[in-house]
């Protein structure tokens, strides 16, 4: 316990604080997903508390999901301006109607990411496979952007990254639905192919931002998947002796085909303290690719033949209808196109396979096509003989040998093509270095979901560095008077996040550019501008240098670090310096400084107090001068000894950077506002939509649910025959509605007429669930409060009887008290007059006993042994000494028994009680009055309010008078206090408490005694007695509650 006079500070209030400032952060459930864009599927995989690595499931529970959107059209255009806009479809739902609007189905978008429109080869391929679809360029940017039919001339086109937003921002949902209500998915990081340049990374990191996502990295298929192969297995520790292992990962998709070379490995790395730990590695070391090589050229193959031969059928040729006419049918290529995927994907396990199409270019056109796996490997022999280029492109990267790969990963779903198969064991030489090792279609998901977690504090991993390689050249570029300058900082095979330090000879501020050298692509070699870097201090940190250090020109170093970024592996200028080798300043000590500011000076600048004011004798001047004389000879030498040659050190000014993105340009802000805007209208008529179809939903279903209520028979019992006439009336004109002209009809024309319909029939309803439900809860009510009077009636009863006997008792104790006192008196003046040995308390004790022995059976007041006796004091506060002679004794106490409640209270349970059966009597008497087609008088809910306000009356009644019960159980007598004692004692009380004969004696050894006197009748209770009681009439209550 503190001190009197202090108190101990509080920490509740700090507690609160700190919980109300760690309580949004205990709430905030962290969430990451890894998403794998690939060209033809999206695939993602959720990490959530309790969700370790789960694959995100699509909204038909499918584990992967088309990466195709489509917007529905309506019945008229759609416009910015206009608050509904079409409906959007994702996945297979979009897919499904491909053929019927082709020119708003948007399929196949990764190929168009980030691509100028003048790239003729990209955009050719993609509109020959889908030829409905409208192609135009931007206006500031010229990349590629899709015109809809939905919408009117006047709309604003697509950008590629508007329409891959929207389906990453579905793919997001998704994850939130599967996570849970109160979750929200914001960090991400997603895979892209090797091949991607500047412009193609930022066209995903902008569609991320406009589905709400930030992207924490962008992984490399290649490297997700060796990062998923590693999460289940240890490698060699090659600080400890061991060579590395290589694995190559094929992974052939829809799109494209790729190799990456790995490196995995382990390491021996410092912990925390003295320990080490063991981590894993992997490392990119090297890549090569095909960018038109997977299964969508394979199902052009297909395609191309299937086209040429329905050319050739003869109502084609009657009808007069070309190739070139078919390749340019929206429809008839969308129904294609949809077919020859799935009749290559049947031919990798079949031999051959067939289609029949109905209806196709012309409405009674029946054309059957039968293709056999040998003819489809024949049709793509030109495309097994690229499947080794990037193998051997990633292995010239990597400077490596196939002897060297110990296997190759297979991933992707073209990988598992028969002929494809025999190609890359050609390749790698044998078929035993292809491994199917990992999920060939999830692998590369899991791994970005890993890598994902593992960015996130909040999640603990297994401990795995990766490292993605530059894939293209990176260089720097600036101008030295009018001369142009060219510096490779980082080759192909470079690996990210690590930095160069790169020297100028530049005193004043400059700019450089960072770039891309591309190759391997369509078009040939070219390079890609990513920033524009400049100085924005150079010129002030060099004057810095010269007028404080007094450095020379020729000697300062410029200096800056340029590196390979961790989140998209592009360059980026980290930071800069200046700096020259100059003589460090002469610092003095802290105490020095101290005593410099006080005016005391250094040790050797001080002089004696005295030395000022005292001038010495000339003996002590003699003395004092050839001492001073060697002294200071022997100071001089020290002195010269100590001189230190002075000390030469680097310094360094820090160089600001600022960085402006080159080449293409980026979306402006205002453009992306708009995006945004537009973005936001799609979602909340997508949302207006969905209520729309539920509340038409709710009227139609309604609607069919009258018919079955009209012919209920509770129903017609609680209704006329012309309100169920009316009511079907109303349901089938509503029917009628709704596949007539309400087929375009507002939410608020769905709602206004379901509203219509409730209101006839819920009456109805009512009437008829009260008229079930009433009789139960009037009996209920009216037993209630029969038991109610007969309680109250017994109360007042046993009030009136207490009332007397507590007069009768007070009375006749009165007599007895004014009796003892004049024998009290008649025995102190006959001990004045003759003293005695005898105690005239001892005389009064003996008195009062023999008249007190036929009171046992009566009500009494408790008679203490601590009080003098005076003959004025009330009769139920008299303390008599019963003991002998005088000395203090246990004593025995009688007990008057009072009434429990008192006058008023008694009023008010009987005025709450009168009132609850006169409301009873009234409701009940008019609801028999009524039909059964009437309003009711009286509602259910209204009866089970009244049974409540009955039940407590009955709880308040009976919870006094156990509270009551719960103090004169506890001991009716007081226990005897000493005032001579300071210390409590516990002993055992006797007491005699009210009953049939004679009283019943009870031993408590756990009531404690105060160490002050107290009155009768207010005895101190101990937090036993107390806590029981309480428990007690809790209890009670509790029963007295569940029985009513």
């Amino acid at each position: 316990m503190p001190p009197h006079g202090r108190r101990r500070a509080s920490l509740l209030p700090v507690l609160l604080f700190l919980l109300s400032c760690l309580l949004p952060l205990a709430l905030a459930v962290p969430s990451v997903i890894g998403i794998d864009i690939g060209t033809e599927n999206l695939k993602a995989v959720l990490v959530k508390p309790g969700i370790p690595l789960d694959i995100v499931l699509a909204k038909d529970s499918k584990r992967k999901e088309p990466a195709v959107l489509a917007f529905k059209p309506g019945n008229a255009q759609a416009s910015s301006s206009q608050l509904e806009f079409p409906e959007r479809l994702w996945g297979s739902d979009a897919v499904a109607i491909a053929s019927r609007f082709p020119g708003d189905v948007y399929a196949n978008l990764k190929p168009l990411l980030g691509v100028q429109a003048s790239r003729e080869h990209f955009v050719a391929t993609h509109q020959s496979r889908y030829p409905g679809m409208t192609v135009t360029a931007t206006k500031d940017r010229n990349t590629v952007c899709m015109k809809s039919e939905t919408f009117m001339t006047d709309e604003e086109p697509f950008t590629v990254e508007e329409l891959l937003g929207m389906q990453l921002q579905n793919v997001r949902a998704n994850a939130e639905a599967m996570a849970g209500a109160g979750t929200t998915v914001r960090d991400a990081v997603v895979t892209i192919p090797p091949y991607f340049t500047a412009e193609e990374k930022r066209a995903v990191q902008t569609a991320a931002e406009l589905a709400g996502l930030k992207i924490l990295a962008m992984t490399t298929d290649g490297l997700a998947v060796g990062l998923n192969y590693a999460t289940s297995r240890t490698f060699p520790v090659v600080n400890e002796g061991a060579e590395p292992e290589y694995h190559m990962v094929f992974d052939m998709g829809a799109g494209s085909a790729t190799a990456t070379i790995l490196r995995f490995q382990g390491r021996k790395v410092k912990d925390v303290g003295k320990y080490n730990k063991t981590i894993q590695e992997v490392q990119v070391v090297g890549a090569g690719w095909d960018r038109t090589l997977g299964g969508d050229a394979l199902n052009a193959v297909i395609l191309e033949d299937l086209v040429a031969k329905l050319a050739e059928h003869k109502q084609m040729k009657a009808e007069g209808t070309s190739l070139a006419d078919i390749k340019k049918h929206g429809r008839t290529m969308a129904k294609l196109w949809k077919e020859v995927q799935r009749m290559r994907q049947v031919l990798s396990a079949n031999t051959e396979t067939q289609a029949t199409f109905e209806g196709l270019y012309h409405s009674d056109l029946v054309f059957k096509y039968k293709i056999s796996r040998a003819h489809f490997e024949k049709l793509a022999a030109d495309f097994e003989v690229r499947v080794a280029n990037p193998i051997t492109q990633a292995l010239a990267m990597a400077k490596l040998e196939l002897k060297d790969i110990e296997s190759v990963i297979l991933h992707g779903g073209a990988q598992r093509t028969p002929f494809v198969q025999k190609a890359l064991e050609t390749a790698v030489g044998s078929a035993d270095k292809l491994k199917t090792n990992v999920n060939s279609d999830e692998a590369a998901a899991f791994g970005a979901a890993f890598k994902a977690a593992g960015l996130v504090p909040s999640f603990r991993v297994k401990e795995i560095r990766t490292s993605e390689a530059a894939t293209f050249p990176a260089s720097m570029a600036w101008t030295v008077e009018g001369k142009d300058k060219h510096q490779t900082l980082f080759g192909s095979n470079s690996l990210a996040a690590k930095e160069k330090q790169v020297p100028f000879q530049f005193k004043e501020d400059f700019s450089f550019v960072l770039s891309q050298q591309v190759s391997g692509g369509l078009d040939g070699p070219w390079v890609i501008p990513i920033s524009t870097v400049s100085t924005t201090n150079l010129t002030a940190a060099v004057k810095e240098l010269k007028d404080k250090y007094g450095c020379e020109p020729a000697d300062i170093k410029t200096q800056l670090s340029v590196g390979l970024s961790s989140m998209n592996g592009l360059p980026e200028a980290t930071r800069g310096s200046v700096s020259c080798e100059a003589v460090e300043a002469k610092k003095g000590g802290v105490m020095d400084g101290v005593k410099g500011m006080f005016g005391f000076g250094k040790k050797d600048d001080q002089q004696s107090l005295n030395e000022k004011d005292a001038e010495p004798s000339s003996a002590e001047a003699e003395i004092s001068s050839s001492i001073s004389t060697s002294s200071d000879a022997k100071a001089t030498d020290a002195k010269a000894e100590k001189i230190e040659e002075p000390k030469i050190k680097t310094q360094t000014v820090y160089v600001g950077l600022k960085s402006a993105e080159a080449g293409q340009p980026s979306i402006t802000t205002a453009e992306l506002q708009r995006i945004k805007d537009r973005m936001k209208a799609f979602d909340q008529s997508d949302k207006n939509r969905k209520l729309r179809e539920e509340a038409l939903n709710s009227l139609e279903g309604y609607t069919y649910k009258i018919r079955d209520i009209i012919e209920d028979s509770g129903f017609i019992a609680a209704s006329s025959q012309k309100d169920r006439d009316q009511i079907e009336k109303k349901a089938r004109e509503a029917g009628d509605w709704i596949y007539g002209d309400g087929a375009d009809a507002k939410l608020e024309d769905f709602q206004d007429r379901l509203k219509e319909l409730k209101k006839l029939v819920d009456p109805i309803a009512l009437r008829k669930d009260e008229a079930t439900l009433r009789p139960e809860k009037l009996e209920h009510l009216k037993s209630t409060l029969n038991q109610t009077k007969v309680m109250l009636e017994g109360l007042f009863k046993e009030h009136e009887e207490k009332k007397v006997a507590v007069a009768s008792s007070s009375a006749s104790l009165s007599s007895i008290a004014a009796e003892s006192s004049a024998s009290a008196a008649s025995a102190a003046s006959e001990a004045s007059a003759s003293p005695s040995t005898t105690d005239p308390a001892s005389v009064l004790s003996s008195s009062l006993k023999d008249e007190l022995e036929d009171l046992d059976d009566s009500p009494a007041i408790p008679i203490s042994s601590d009080i003098d006796a005076d003959p004025n004091a009330d009769a139920e506060t008299i303390h008599m000494t019963l003991g002998p002679d005088g000395a203090s004794s246990d004593s025995d106490f009688l007990e008057i028994e009072q009434p429990v409640y008192k006058d008023e209270e008694l009023a008010e349970y009987q005025g709450k009680y009168e009132a609850l059966a006169k409301w009873y009597n009234e409701k009940a008497a008019a609801q028999e009055k009524l039909k059964p087609t009437d309003t009711p008088a009286v509602l259910v809910s209204e009866l089970t309010k009244k049974a409540d306000e009955v039940q407590n009356l009955i709880v308040d009644v009976v919870t006094k008078q156990m509270a009551n019960f719960g103090t004169k159980g506890r001991g009716g007598g007081k226990k005897k206090s000493s005032s001579t004692k300071s210390k409590s004692k516990s002993k055992k009380t006797k007491t005699k408490g009210k009953g049939k004969g004679k009283g019943k004696k009870t031993e408590s050894a756990e009531e404690s005694v105060t160490g002050s006197e107290s009155v009768a009748g207010s005895e101190p209770v101990t937090a036993t007695e107390s806590e029981e009681g309480t428990s007690t009439t809790a209890a009670v209550t509790t029963i007295i509650k569940d029985e009513l």
